[in-house]
């Protein structure tokens, strides 16, 4: 069986795709800073830890060659901390230099790579105007969608080296593990339902089931390349999403309160226009490919996340 190589295979999605993998019987070779002291809870016999070092810029160069895939994830969480100029810089340099890292070494020495599949953001578009946003419409001129032009810039380059590159420009990716949706849980324990700014504003999600088989899709389909949108079919205004999510876990036992703009700007300060920004983004292209959504509604899918917790 083929082996895919995952850097940030650590993280939340990283850890569902390790486990979907090798259920299917992929050898699965996660990158890491510190290999030997990482969480074992993954590791089985298809699961190996192998080394990398961005500062340095030095990597397992035998993990490298023995990969069939690559699945890029690797990069500093937006939404950690306060985005300060060092912050950004991190956020930057975090995606950049890991696609450096794995371009010169892929240039420099012999191996058998086929595809290299690589996470994107629904970040890289601006304030919807009309309509829902295609993966043909131009980068927006902020700092994430800038920041997106210069990961999917590097990740590009690698089909100069022959492989096929797919991209997925990714919505807010839904688990009760991590993520946005761990965030707003928080007020529903002491039964508030907390909608930042007016709650109009337009999201683009999608199930963390749907968003693994994504990338496990493109692993197993050897036609798949190219940039997709990875969100479902059906955003919704904000305050939908956190009202369902607390219909499923309160019931009717809630209160709705509201975070006003200004209170966001000042708490989170650039951030805040990513909080409150408003963007639908088509999922039509991946759809056209074949591929059948699990959770194409927010109502089926909270009540998928919430249920099994119970």
């Amino acid at each position: 069986m083929d082996t895919v190589l995952i850097t940030g295979g650590s993280g939340l999605v990283g850890q569902a795709l390790t486990q979907l993998l090798t259920e299917h019987g992929y050898k699965v070779i996660i990158l890491s800073r510190h290999p030997h002291k990482e969480d074992t809870t993954l590791s089985n016999s298809l699961v190996t830890y192998a080394g990398w070092d961005l500062r340095r810029q030095t990597i397992d160069l035998n993990a490298l060659q023995e990969a069939d895939y690559i699945v890029h994830l690797a990069g500093a969480n937006v939404a950690d901390k306060r985005w300060t100029a060092a912050f950004k810089k991190e956020i930057v340099d975090s995606r950049t230099q890991s696609i450096e890292l794995l371009f010169n070494n892929l240039q420099q020495h012999p191996n058998k790579v086929k595809k290299f599949i690589s996470a994107s953001g629904t970040g890289f578009y601006g304030e919807n105007r009309n309509g829902a946003f295609t993966e043909t419409d131009p980068p927006a001129t902020d700092f994430l969608g800038q920041t997106c032009v210069a990961w999917e810039e590097g990740v590009r380059k690698m089909e100069s080296l022959g492989k096929k590159v797919v991209i997925f420009r990714t919505g807010m990716a839904l688990s009760t593990k991590g993520g946005a949706l761990k965030e707003f849980q928080k007020p529903l324990q002491f039964g508030f339902a907390t909608i930042l700014g007016n709650g109009e504003q337009w999201v683009s999600w999608i199930h963390i089931h749907d968003l693994v088989r994504l990338y496990f899709n493109a692993i197993v389909n050897p036609a798949l390349d190219g940039t997709f949108n990875a969100v479902a079919p059906a955003p919704v205004p904000h305050k939908e999403l956190v009202l369902s999510m607390a219909r499923v876990v309160k019931g009717k036992s809630f209160i709705t309160i509201h975070v006003p703009a200004f209170a966001l700007k000042l708490g989170l300060g650039e951030m805040s226009t990513e909080v409150l920004k408003s963007c639908q983004v088509s999922s039509k292209k991946i759809q056209d490919t074949g591929f059948v959504f699990s959770y194409p509604d927010i109502n089926a899918a909270m009540e998928q996340l919430f249920q099994s917790k119970k």
